[in-house]
């Protein structure tokens, strides 16, 4: 039996990077994937994942827009009638000193990586407390603990998904539901391919297992907090960064 089997799972910001790993490893596990995305790179993504046999359709959503999301839950329902798993991997990096840094750079990512968790909650949880039960994870940072050069506005904002979930739990645990959140460190990406090698080898140095993480290996962090034998975790950041930043 596999750990998915049978249920509907939302991936935002699944076109790509740990979104894409997340949607691959859901889909080997038997879910049925919407797959979100404001990048039509998304539609690539879900047809590559099912010409290898997995469940998955894509969505174009803005997931900082209300009516979009509201919209896209109202189809999934629809068709599926029902979504077991909501995971907010959307995210953005506007980086700059604060000194720099523009009002609408701070806004975007505040948009983007904030208030688009209360936008997608508002819209799922009224059907996960009709079919009491569901999971929502949230994508927080290691740099919501540790702290970046250049990304206060970053930094802040998966911060604050942090105290969102610990928040969230509490409303809802009544109805079977759980709220938790993963913090991935330095996750191979497109951003950590246009680095210098010595930049992504002094960061690997910095990491006890001695390898950068893979998006899917984000997406089997994911897998354990969407599965139900993660029942009585909630309210929980699973930090999955190597050994780089114990917490």
């Amino acid at each position: 039996m596999k750990r998915l089997e049978g249920q509907v799972v939302i991936v935002t910001g699944g076109a790509r990077g740990i979104g894409e790993g997340i949607c691959k490893v859901f889909c080997k596990e038997g879910a049925t994937v919407a797959l979100w995305d404001v990048m039509d790179q998304g539609q690539d993504t879900a047809d590559a994942i099912a010409a290898n046999g997995g469940s998955i359709f894509f969505q174009k959503v803005d997931v900082t827009n209300q009516d979009a999301v509201n919209e896209a839950v109202a189809k999934i329902i629809k068709d599926h009638a029902k979504i077991d798993v909501l995971i907010n991997n959307a995210g953005i990096i506007r980086d700059r000193s604060i000194l720099k840094m523009t009002r609408e750079e701070w806004d975007q990512v505040m948009r983007v990586n904030v208030d688009s968790l209360y936008i997608t909650a508002k819209a799922v949880l009224p059907h996960m407390k009709e079919a009491n039960y569901g999971r929502i994870i949230s994508a927080s940072s290691v740099n919501a603990f540790a702290g970046a050069f250049g990304q206060t506005n970053y930094s802040a904002s998966k911060a604050a998904i942090v105290g969102f979930t610990h928040a969230l739990c509490k409303e809802v645990g009544k109805y079977n539901i759980t709220v938790n959140a993963v913090a991935p460190g330095f996750i191979k990406s497109e951003m950590s391919d246009s680095m210098p090698d010595e930049v992504v080898a002094a960061g690997i140095a910095m990491i006890p297992v001695k390898r950068i993480g893979t998006p899917e290996d984000m997406g089997y962090a994911y897998l354990f907090l969407a599965s139900k034998e993660a029942g009585f975790i909630s309210g929980h950041t699973l930090h999955a960064n190597g050994g780089a930043m114990p917490m």
